[in-house]
């Protein structure tokens, strides 16, 4: 079965990434896509270039629907998708709370639709190697996770820097951070929220997030997420035997280049890989399936309720 594609939205993850993997996939084609601008859409080379998001949803030749819109616009294209008998695969954060998350899930349940988060770092081969790693035992105990992911860079008329889109460096690289911890520990990890620092912008969204949580009440987790400091990008697993650290290439955002996984004294090598192609081919066999692959949906609202108790505590 070939899984026909259809794209919401022709911005940059979906031209530069995400059209080149599904062009790139077997399992999957690029049938149709919707954007604000019609050549810009052409552009990703589909077969169709639909004038409204709607079109595209009605489209009976679309199988699966990606949606690469501010994160404000999601639940409503989300639902619109699922409730027109569409499979869904839409970008991260998958909804602006936890509450959103819960409606679209059981919009997915109601119409027997996957609806999958595209965090596509889940896919990457390294990042499943930590997860095995750990949960083998491997690192004894796990007793610490520090992690990092932080960028600079012009925002300017950026989506990221409004609230009300759902902007904020919390809900944009904070989780990445979120579905680490879910992957290296449990799918439905407890958690308990220790202390947050915050830096506002002008615009009313944290530039900067630091966070301390205690996860299934023995891991101490240390999370950065900020569009204000100076790029930096690590994953750090500490346990009662070993520890375990990102070496070579981008702890996150590992796109098509080597890298390195620094296990105590060892160091293991990966080979330059593309995780969005990864991606549309899982979420295309789980399509043929019916059923999700590498993570349950329920992990995107735990996800979402990490980020909603980040974002309400106070100190």
């Amino acid at each position: 079965m070939t899984v026909r594609w259809g794209f919401i939205g022709a911005g940059y993850v979906a031209s530069r990434a995400m059209a080149p993997a599904v062009h790139a996939t077997p399992n999957a084609s690029l049938y149709a896509v919707a954007s604000r601008d019609q050549e810009r859409s052409a552009t990703l080379e589909p077969q169709v270039v639909h004038r409204s998001y709607q079109d595209l949803i009605n489209d009976p030749m679309v199988d699966a629907v990606y949606i690469s819109l501010t994160n404000a616009q999601h639940k409503e294209w989300v639902l619109a998708a699922l409730n027109a008998g569409k499979h869904v695969l839409c970008e991260k954060p998958l909804a602006m709370n936890a509450s959103e998350v819960g409606t679209m899930l059981d919009a997915a349940t109601r119409n027997n639709r996957l609806l999958v988060e595209a965090v596509w770092t889940r896919w990457q081969p390294r990042m499943q190697r930590m997860a095995q790693i750990v949960k083998s035992g491997e690192l004894g105990e796990v007793t610490g996770i520090s992690s990092a992911f932080t960028f600079q860079g012009d925002l300017t008329n950026n989506y990221r820097l409004d609230p009300s889109l759902g902007g904020g460096a919390l809900l944009d690289v904070g989780v990445y951070q979120a579905h680490l911890w879910l992957m290296l520990l449990n799918e439905d990890v407890s958690f308990s929220i220790e202390s947050v620092e915050r830096t506002m912008g002008d615009t009313g969204v944290d530039l900067t997030t630091r966070a301390q949580l205690q996860l299934n009440n023995s891991v101490t987790a240390h999370l950065v997420s900020s569009f204000d400091l100076p790029p930096q990008q690590h994953i750090e697993v500490t346990g009662t035997t070993a520890t375990m650290r990102t070496g070579e290439g981008e702890a996150f955002t590992l796109w098509k280049q080597p890298s390195t996984l620094l296990i105590g004294e060892t160091a293991e090598h990966f080979e330059a890989d593309d995780a969005f192609a990864l991606m549309v081919h899982g979420v295309s066999v789980a399509i043929e399936a019916g059923k999700p692959t590498i993570f349950p949906a329920a992990s995107s609202l735990r996800a979402a309720e990490i980020t909603d108790a980040i974002s309400r505590f106070k100190n």
